[in-house]
């Protein structure tokens, strides 16, 4: 899968660079790209992700399934049996379910929204808080936090937001600093532990400049945020990408909503020495 490639170009391409500068740089090199850890072919989908997306818990959103890609998104994203998952602005809670049933009894799941955002989504706040008190999803956790400000109970393996990173620099979000997002994620997080980000592609070269009228961001200026907040980039794919979007309309617009182009990217809090 062209995603997949993506992944390992990035490290190949790091390594080649690094080795050009002499013989303490190859191994550099070589270091840094063992220190990421191999990501897995979002073909492969584990079984237990593959049962999860089978629940009949969510029979009713089901028909997203062929446009969103969730199989190769958590796969890629590593998400297990386990784990810790932070939700960023769930929405009805389509990734929030499939996270219930991957991580299971063992695991837990937190459904966040800043409280300047649930103000517009109070039915979605709803919908998940009486989800979240059936026997199936008992490992949910649903939360409104004050804006900016956001916190776990407990470290966490992951932090998932999909398509809501730009609205932090929005009037509505309080002109949130999005560096002060990716702090707060960074400390959230165990070592090792992933920051992963969905969200609509912005023309290139544009920064923050679409994030509010066409609710878009560049993807360079993420990645730039983000490691600037002390993250290690693991990797990009570009299994939502549509070549046909021109990113001069509104993600809402008729003609292309539903199919904006995307970028997905993966980072990792490193590990501790």
């Amino acid at each position: 899968m062209a995603g997949a490639g993506r992944w390992a170009a990035a490290l190949l391409a790091a390594a080649a660079m690094l080795s050009s500068c002499g013989e303490t740089a190859g191994t550099d090199a070589n270091k840094a790209a063992a220190a990421i850890p191999a990501l897995p072919d979002p073909a492969n989908v584990p079984a237990y992700v593959q049962a999860a997306l089978d629940d009949t818990g969510r029979a009713a959103q089901r028909g997203a399934d062929e446009r969103r890609k969730p199989g190769a998104l958590v796969t890629l994203s590593g998400l297990k049996p386990g784990d810790r998952v932070l939700d960023l602005i769930p929405g009805n809670g389509y990734w929030t379910r499939i996270f219930s049933r991957i991580v299971g009894p063992e695991g837990r799941v937190y459904a966040v929204w800043p409280e300047h955002y649930a103000r517009f989504a109070r039915g979605n706040v709803a919908e998940l808080e009486q989800m979240a008190t059936s026997d199936a999803y008992s490992n949910v956790t649903v939360q409104v936090q004050p804006t900016p400000i956001l916190t776990a109970p407990e470290p966490l393996d992951m932090v998932w937001t999909s398509q809501n990173y730009h609205d932090y620099p929005a009037e509505f979000m309080g002109r949130t600093d999005p560096a002060q997002l990716n702090r707060a994620v960074f400390d959230m997080l165990k070592p090792g532990g992933t920051w992963f980000i969905i969200d609509h592609a912005a023309e290139p070269g544009s920064g923050l400049r679409d994030a509010e009228r066409l609710h878009r961001i560049d993807p360079q200026i993420v990645r730039r945020q983000v490691e600037q907040a002390g993250f290690e980039y693991v990797g990009s794919s570009d299994v939502l990408s549509n070549p046909g979007d021109d990113h001069a309309v509104t993600v809402f617009d008729p003609a292309i909503r539903g199919r904006t182009d995307q970028f997905v990217m993966r980072f990792r809090k490193p590990p501790a020495r």
